[in-house]
């Protein structure tokens, strides 16, 4: 009996894409200076509740009530928030539409 060979498992992901009514989101980075110029120590950060879509499900695609579309900046509750350990700086989440409570607009 011929033995197959084991290919190797990689490790490494070529996209995420959301299921059910979710959208990938990537947060911006947490503020290191205020508003008002001062800068801050590397340990305190002004955390951001704010990111760009980067990925939305077929679900959210199609719905004419959800007006999430890729790239929108949007602000989000980071407490339903899923961490995806995707890239080395961790900065893309998985978040219900339910958790997205602002879409930020131009007029």
């Amino acid at each position: 009996m011929a033995e197959k060979k084991q290919q190797p498992v990689s490790d490494v992901f070529e996209t995420v894409e959301p299921i059910g009514k979710r959208v990938l989101i990537r947060k911006d980075e947490d503020k290191k200076q205020t508003k008002g110029g001062i800068q801050l120590p590397d340990n305190i950060e002004i955390p951001t509740i704010t990111g760009r879509i980067v990925s939305v499900s077929a679900e959210v695609e199609i719905s004419s009530e959800l007006p999430l579309r890729q790239y929108d900046k949007v602000l989000f509750n980071p407490k339903g928030a899923i961490p995806v350990d995707f890239e080395g700086d961790n900065r893309l989440f998985v978040v219900e539409v339910e958790n997205v409570v602002a879409v930020f607009r131009k007029p």
